[in-house]
């Protein structure tokens, strides 16, 4: 069983209890205006092209059979329309500026490379599955928390839970926690914010904590999409029993040159003010609610 892989994340401390490697799955159904992770957006291996790495020592221009690479005046021109990831051109690129985002790893691959790291996980850390979004390759997460399981490590699930119930029934058994992000209350700001209604992730979250399944829940603030659904997201995650912390996730424009490199537009956001944050926290504690470092 096979699933697209971008990478992995190790000696991680955010993703999770204790000391954890991250793994990517590529492929999310959602389109946050924020995301910082566009390379996990689609399910399909892409190429990426950092354009400042690029030395114009023109190997790639014979490498690809596609003819997406051309040098003119010293000028590297990429035509991704014609690309078909085959990864060719990034095998012989001298200056690092080209690299496949996403490959076919199987199970056995991927438990590899995490058992790598057991002795760094000790009593509380573990591997932390994301994306992306790793319930779009269900089949294969499932199979892949359950063999952890069977290696006696703490599992963790960050997943956007915009899936279905089966889906869910069928992680549930091989996953320690679910890192569940709510971005929005109202329906019409999510759709906004992420192209989907909340409706199902809502309802899957009301679900995870009526079955007793330990959740982190992390809530991405926005300013202009989703900071005036604090009091609501409070009050919301206030009703919930089996949560194990709520983390805050001031929004930041870091990943601008991921965009570039795989020639999408990326939208600046204005960062958050230090006031709008405290006054966030004082809201979430009115609730009942200490926010995780």
């Amino acid at each position: 069983m096979e699933a697209i892989i971008e990478g992995y994340k190790r000696f991680e401390i955010h993703d999770g209890p204790g000391v954890r490697t991250t793994v990517f799955l590529k492929g999310c159904p959602l389109r946050c205006k924020w995301c910082h992770n566009p390379e996990c957006l689609e399910l399909t291996p892409e190429l990426g092209f950092s354009r400042n790495l690029c030395i114009s020592c023109g190997e790639c221009t014979k490498a690809c059979p596609m003819g997406c690479h051309t040098l003119k005046d010293g000028i590297h021109e990429f035509n991704r329309s014609r690309c078909v990831s085959c990864g060719l051109c990034s095998e012989g690129c001298l200056g690092s500026a080209l690299r496949i985002h996403g490959q076919k790893e199987n199970v056995e691959q991927v438990v590899k490379n995490l058992l790598e790291d057991k002795v760094f996980y000790g009593n509380k850390g573990g591997v932390t599955i994301s994306g992306g979004e790793p319930l779009m390759q269900s089949e294969f997460t499932t199979a892949l928390l359950k063999t952890l399981k069977q290696e006696r490590i703490h599992t963790a699930l960050d997943t956007c839970l915009y899936s279905s119930r089966k889906t869910l029934n069928e992680v549930l058994p091989f996953t320690d926690l679910f890192l569940v992000d709510i971005k929005a209350i109202d329906e019409a700001v999510h759709i906004r914010a992420t192209g989907v209604s909340n409706q199902l992730i809502l309802d899957n979250i009301r679900f995870l904590d009526s079955v007793d399944a330990q959740m982190e829940v992390r809530i991405p603030f926005v300013p202009g999409y989703n900071d005036d659904q604090m009091e609501k997201i409070a009050q919301f995650t206030s009703t919930l029993k089996h949560v194990s912390g709520v983390r805050l996730l001031p929004y930041h424009n870091i990943a601008n040159s991921k965009y570039a490199e795989l020639d999408r537009a990326f939208e600046l956001i204005r960062l958050p003010q230090k006031e709008e944050l405290e006054h966030t926290e004082d809201v979430f504690r009115k609730h009942g609610i200490m926010l995780m470092e």
